[in-house]
């Protein structure tokens, strides 16, 4: 997953950003922390970065959409990321744009918390106020004065990203002056909703789910296994029984035709014995003739 906040100041962007982090393992990429942090470790960006901070200077885009190709490289970003302070203008949205589809990486969404500024202001009076209260010093950033003129930059700078991101599709619009409970459900609401996150609570019953579908296969084919083997020795049994009740048949036939056989010779047996019987008949009366004839004589 992988994230842009976008808010007004005091529209809870770190807040928010935090909840993300910790409810689904991906990593806050705070550009001014990246900066400090690619300073410190030496790196040719963050050596340049350095040393334009050093003189006073705003670090280029072209510096700080480096660093953030360094940081996103590293083990713990591969599962997503949130950017937080960038980018704050269209050009750098255009060049983060241009190095995640280098790296062929999406960009899943862009969530802006919508707030009313007359409100912030009321909540950054009232936190000055008790911070006053509790005899602590105020931050700088923290007044209502320093607030407007934040405000007015963001106005000019980092709003015309709402139109470069609605009109790629990628804006997620959140009521930012809800409580924070209310807020963090809305963001994971639709974010579950586009398709750019799995909560971890759904992993593991994803698991059950595939080892249940998985048992419900083993069973199917364990079942299938014994009906084949039984229905083997039935099928053998029956084959037999067919070729048994052939053979018997085959037999009665061979029987008959064998029964046939000496009748027929017996017949003709009879009529040969029966035809000379009546020869020597014949032959009989033929010499009883003759002789009668010569007693005449």
């Amino acid at each position: 997953m992988r994230l842009i906040l976008l808010g007004p100041p005091g529209s809870g962007k770190g807040t928010q950003a935090q909840r993300l982090v910790h409810k689904h393992g991906i990593v806050q990429l705070s550009t001014g922390e990246m900066l400090r942090a690619a300073a410190a470790a030496g790196t040719p960006v963050g050596l340049q970065a350095k040393e334009i901070m050093a003189n006073g200077g705003l670090v280029p885009d072209e510096v700080v959409v480096g660093i953030i190709a360094d940081r996103i490289e590293e083990p713990d970003a591969k599962k997503g990321f949130i950017l937080d302070g960038f980018p704050r203008t269209v050009p750098q949205a255009e060049a983060l744009d241009e190095l995640l589809r280098k790296r062929h990486l999406k960009l899943d969404a862009v969530v802006e918390l919508r707030v009313n500024e007359s409100a912030l202001l009321a909540r950054v009076e009232k936190r000055a106020e008790e911070t006053r209260a509790r005899g602590e010093e105020v931050r700088l950033d923290d007044t209502p004065e320093v607030l407007t003129k934040r405000l007015a930059q963001y106005r000019s700078m980092t709003e015309p990203l709402i139109h470069y991101y609605s009109e790629r599709r990628k804006l997620l619009t959140v009521d930012g002056m809800m409580t924070i409970e209310h807020v963090t459900r809305d963001i994971n609401r639709i974010l579950a909703a586009i398709g750019a996150l799995e909560s971890k609570a759904d992993e593991p019953a994803k698991k059950p789910a595939k080892s249940a579908s998985k048992a419900t296969e083993t069973a199917k084919k364990t079942t299938k296994k014994p009906a084949k083997k039984a229905a083997k020795p039935a099928r053998k049994a029956a084959k037999g029984a067919s070729k048994a009740v052939a053979k018997a048949k085959g037999t009665n036939k061979g029987a008959k035709k064998a029964a046939k056989k000496p009748a027929k010779k017996g017949a003709k047996q009879a009529s040969r014995a029966a035809n000379a019987r009546k020869g020597a008949k014949a032959v009989k009366k033929a010499a009883k003739k003759l002789t009668k004839k010569r007693a005449k004589r």
